[in-house]
């Protein structure tokens, strides 16, 4: 049997441990780069910037200073403050966990129209979850030379209650989300929510199970860098997902209208403008209205066809990351219930 406590185990734990995190550092790195046109499209404004970015840059940022904070801890050959360090890296990083589920837990409260039945609970959820991200300093870390800052224990029992509250807290977004998005479709579901069914059901696996994993090796605690040498991915993958999603639902905005028909399916069409002359209709003319459009066929048999084109009546238009005020959908007047298009409010990205 491995002793996890030996001179030698401990050693070799913490050269996986320095191998490791430059890994997940590289990763993150390349996954920051690779989206700050997203950034650059906000700060130079070609995309709207709204309240809920705030937390979106807060949940990245965190986790790049944490990375940047971790390899100046493990590179370093001179003798610094580990504890302070690593006090601080570990607040940050457990920040950036807290933050991803803020930016998820922002797209749940507008698909339920921010009432305040389900706006309240979210909040008192979010509170008790930051209460244990600040409870203090949970890792200790001390200079040793010729090795350099390494991890000398860690509380294991607040670290491990965080994480399972994070579980717990995704779980309760996912099935917030997943009522509202299944459950609560009265017709067809448009590629916007099916768009939030997938980002919302994939975060909740990978931040699941990331989770998951550092709970059981802090709850097995074969030593002190074995306790956390898992946090660190939990965060990464947690906030990598909850990022894409908010990109993606931003850019999703500038796809063009749908067309829902009365078999509840729905499909993209081209850009409002576009759709709007291929019809006959004049775009300036206003958003509501009912326009007949004949076409005769080779039988002299006479089709006859009614586009309604109206634009949401929500507050999906705050979240237009193009700047427009209005965003048109085009109806199938056979469609049975049409109560979604005033329900539904899309996250504020």
């Amino acid at each position: 049997m491995v002793d996890w406590n030996s001179q030698q185990e401990l050693l070799t734990d913490s050269t996986v441990f320095l191998k490791f995190m430059h890994a997940l550092s590289g990763l993150y790195f390349w996954e920051y780069v690779t989206s700050l046109d997203f950034e650059w499209a906000i700060f130079t404004g070609k995309k709207r910037f709204h309240y809920p970015a705030v937390f979106y840059f807060l949940n990245r940022y965190c986790l790049l200073f944490t990375m940047i904070g971790i390899l100046i801890a493990l590179d370093t050959t001179t003798e610094i403050n580990c504890q302070s360090l690593y006090t601080f890296n570990q607040i940050m990083g457990q920040s950036a966990s807290g933050l991803a589920s803020i930016n998820l837990s922002i797209r749940t409260m507008a698909l339920w129209s921010h009432h305040k039945f389900i706006v309240i609970p979210i909040i008192v959820i979010i509170l008790g979850h930051w209460s244990l991200i600040l409870q203090g300093v949970l890792v200790k870390a001390s200079w040793v030379d010729g090795q350099g800052c390494l991890v000398t224990g860690s509380n294991n029992t607040i670290l491990a209650a965080t994480f399972i509250y994070s579980m717990c807290f995704d779980l309760v977004i996912l099935l917030l989300s997943m009522y509202k998005l299944v459950v609560g479709v009265k017709g067809g579901r448009s590629q916007l929510m099916t768009l939030l069914f997938k980002d919302g059901l994939v975060y909740f696996i990978i931040a699941f199970l990331s989770n998951l994993l550092a709970t059981v090796f802090i709850m097995l605690n074969l030593n002190a860098i074995m306790s956390v040498i898992f946090n660190v991915p939990a965060a990464i993958f947690s906030t990598i997902v909850a990022c894409r999603a908010v990109r993606r639902l931003t850019n999703f905005s500038t796809r063009g209208p749908e067309v829902f028909s009365s078999t509840g399916h729905s499909f993209r069409v081209a850009h409002p403008a576009t759709s709007a002359n291929t019809i006959g209709i004049n775009p300036g003319a206003p958003p509501r209205g009912t326009i007949k459009h004949k076409s005769e066929l080779s039988n002299g048999v006479h089709v006859q066809m009614q586009t309604f084109t109206v634009a949401d009546e929500d507050r999906m238009s705050d979240y237009n990351s193009e700047g427009d005020t209005q965003k048109t959908r085009v109806v199938d007047p056979e469609m049975g219930d049409a109560e979604i298009s005033a329900e539904f409010k899309r996250p504020p990205y």
